[in-house]
C-alpha cells in the first residue's frame, strides 16, 4: 500500500488568458502536516480546488490519486492501468467529502443565526425518518465538541462566538463527515495568538488520530512549528518539498524557493532622514461606544512627524482599530472627545470619514474585503472611486483620465493583474492589498493609517509595501501602522506606541524597543 494518501500528479489548469497551474505535483503522505506555501497568485489555493472538486473533473489535466483511487483526467482516464481502481470525478465539494477530504476556507462557511450544532450537522443531518432527530444531534455534537476540547454550548449561536471558536466549529464539521483529508486555508489569518497556538495544537492532536491535514499558511513561523513536509509553489509551479526529518525546513529556505531570490533583510533599511515638524497629535483623546456601553479609548495622547513611521503594538481589544477609526472621521459614531492638531491647526474631532479626507489623512482598513474594497468591480473603479471629484468635470468623470490614473498605479504599485479591469475579487490577497493602497493614495493624504497592512499576504508582497512604505516616509509623508506582527512593528518603526486596555502605556524609539519591551507594556 503507498505511503502517500494524495498524489497529485502533472496538474495542469488554465483560465482565460492565463495558466494558475503548470504542470504541478504534490504528493502528502498519510497522517502528516503538509504545509503548502508561495506567494499570492502562486497557485495554492487553486490547486485545493481542484482536489476538493470545486473546479470540477474535466476541467483541468493531470492525475489525482487519493487513497490509492485514481481519479484521471480527460485523455489519461483511457490509460488506466491493470489494478482494480476505481476512476474517481470530484465533480463537487459533495464527491470529495463523500471521499473523507474536507476543506476549510479563510473566509468561514457557517450561519451566524443558527446554534453550533445546526451548524456542525448542516448537510448531513441525523433523521428518524423524514425528521431530524435533535435530541442526537445535540449528544453528538457535544462529543464532537468535546473531542477536540471545545469547552461551549452546543445550542449557541455562531454570532455570539469569536473568530477562534468559530474556527474550531467548522474544524467539528469536517470531523463529523469521517474526514482522512483536512485542508485548512490560511486558518490563522483573522486569530490572536493564544487562538492560533489552540489551533495548531489541535492540528498536532489530529495528526496523534491518524487524520492528515495540508496547511496553507503565509506566516512562516507558524508553518516550521507544525509542519512535516513543506511544499513550495511558485507561479503556478511546484518548486520543491522540503522534509523535517531531513532538516531541509528553515525560514531562509522557504523564503528563498518562494519568491526566487535571497532577501537578506525583510524590513528594507531606508537612509537616515531628517523627521521632520509634528504633522499630526492627539491629545486627550476619549471614545465612547454606546454598543458596547464602555470607552474603548482612554486619554490618548501621541504624535507623528513627516517622513515618520510610528507603530502602534498591542494585543487583541488594546483598543488600536478603535482609535484609528476614531481618528478617520468615527464611522461607527461613538462618542468622541479630545483634540486633533493638523500640523499645528487645532481642530475637533472629524465627524465624517469625508473631513478627515479634506484634512488629508487617509486610512487603509485591516478588513480590505469588508470595509476597504468592492470586490465585484474592477480594479480601476476601487483605485478611483475615492477621488472621483478630481476626475470629474461638471458632474461627468473623464474616463481617458480615469484610465491612465489607474494605469499608472497598476504600474507604480506593481499590481499583478492583466489589466485595469480585472476583477478585484479575482486577485490575490497581496494584490488586493495594494489595491487598497492605492485607492488612498489617490486621495493624495499626508497621513497615512495602515491596519494590518500585511494581514494575510505572502513575504514577497509584503517585502514590496514595506519598500513602498519607506518611499512615501522618503518624500515627507507619515504613516501610522497598527501590526498584531511584533516583528514587523519593530522592523518598520521609527517610534512604536503600546496599547493595552484602551489606553497608551508605553513609547519606545527604535533603539530601545524590542519583543520583550512591548510585551511587557502591552500586559499591564
Amino acid at each position: 500500500m503507498s505511503q502517500y494518501i494524495l498524489e497529485m500528479d502533472h496538474i495542469t489548469k488554465e483560465f482565460p488568458g492565463v495558466k494558475a497551474l503548470s504542470d504541478v505535483t504534490f504528493k502528502v503522505k498519510k497522517g502528516e502536516i503538509h504545509c503548502l506555501v508561495g506567494e499570492n497568485g502562486a497557485g495554492k489555493s487553486t490547486l485545493m480546488k481542484v482536489l476538493s472538486g470545486v473546479y470540477p473533473y474535466g476541467t483541468y489535466t493531470g492525475n489525482i490519486i487519493y487513497n490509492g483511487e485514481a481519479s484521471l483526467s480527460n485523455e489519461d482516464k483511457v490509460k488506466t492501468t491493470g489494478k482494480d481502481n476505481r476512476i474517481q470525478k470530484f465533480n463537487g465539494i459533495s464527491d470529495s467529502e463523500k471521499a473523507g477530504i474536507a476543506i476549510i476556507y479563510q473566509e468561514l462557511a457557517l450561519f451566524p443565526e443558527l446554534t453550533v450544532y445546526e451548524n456542525i450537522f448542516m448537510g448531513h443531518e441525523i433523521k428518524k425518518g423524514a425528521v431530524v432527530n435533535w435530541n442526537e444531534t445535540i449528544t453528538k455534537a457535544q462529543a464532537a465538541l468535546k473531542k477536540i476540547k471545545l469547552d461551549i454550548n452546543p445550542a449557541t449561536k455562531i454570532k455570539e462566538l469569536g473568530v477562534g471558536k468559530q474556527q474550531l466549529v467548522e474544524i467539528t464539521k469536517a470531523l463529523c463527515k469521517d474526514v482522512k483529508l483536512l485542508i485548512l486555508d490560511e486558518p490563522t489569518a483573522a486569530l490572536n495568538e493564544n487562538d492560533s497556538e489552540n489551533l495548531l495544537f489541535l492540528m498536532k492532536e489530529l495528526k496523534e488520530q491518524g487524520i492528515t491535514c495540508i496547511m496553507i499558511s503565509h506566516k512562516l513561523k507558524e508553518v516550521i512549528s507544525v509542519a512535516d513536509t513543506v511544499t513550495v509553489l511558485r507561479d503556478g509551479k511546484t518548486i520543491c518539498s522540503l522534509d523535517r526529518e531531513a532538516g531541509e525546513i528553515s525560514e531562509t529556505t522557504i523564503i528563498k524557493h518562494m519568491v526566487g531570490r535571497d532577501i537578506e533583510d525583510i524590513y528594507p533599511k531606508r537612509p537616515d532622514q531628517k523627521i521632520g515638524e509634528k504633522a499630526i497629535e492627539v491629545q486627550n483623546w476619549n471614545v465612547y461606544d454606546g454598543k458596547l456601553g464602555r470607552k474603548t479609548n482612554k486619554d490618548i495622547n501621541f504624535h507623528v512627524r513627516k517622513g515618520e513611521i510610528i507603530g502602534i503594538a498591542g494585543l487583541m481589544g488594546s483598543g488600536r482599530t478603535e482609535l484609528a477609526q476614531s481618528i478617520f472621521g468615527n464611522p461607527k459614531n461613538c462618542k468622541v472627545t479630545g483634540t486633533i492638531l493638523i500640523d499645528g491647526k487645532e481642530m475637533k474631532p472629524f465627524k465624517h470619514p469625508k473631513n478627515a479626507i479634506d484634512a488629508g489623512i487617509a486610512y487603509v482598513t485591516e478588513d480590505r474585503k469588508g470595509d476597504g474594497l468592492i470586490l465585484i468591480q474592477d480594479i480601476k473603479n476601487n483605485i478611483t472611486i475615492s477621488n472621483l471629484a478630481k476626475l470629474s468635470r461638471g458632474g461627468i468623470i473623464n474616463q481617458n483620465e480615469e484610465v491612465v490614473i489607474s494605469n499608472d498605479y497598476l504600474k507604480n504599485i506593481n499590481i499583478k493583474a492583466p489589466s485595469i479591469a480585472q476583477t478585484v475579487g479575482h486577485l490575490s490577497g497581496g494584490n488586493q492589498q495594494k489595491v487598497s493602497l492605492a485607492k488612498w493614495l489617490f486621495t493624495s493624504p499626508n497621513i497615512l493609517i495602515l491596519d494590518e497592512p500585511t494581514r494575510g499576504i505572502d513575504v514577497g508582497a509584503k517585502y514590496e509595501i514595506y519598500t513602498f512604505m519607506n518611499a512615501l516616509v522618503d518624500r515627507g509623508m507619515s504613516i501610522i501602522m497598527i501590526s498584531s506582527e511584533l516583528p514587523e512593528v519593530l522592523g518598520m518603526s521609527d517610534r512604536v506606541y503600546v496599547m493595552a486596555g484602551g489606553k497608551i502605556t508605553g513609547e519606545l524609539n527604535r533603539d530601545e524597543a524590542s519583543q520583550e519591551r512591548v510585551m511587557e507594556m502591552a500586559t499591564v
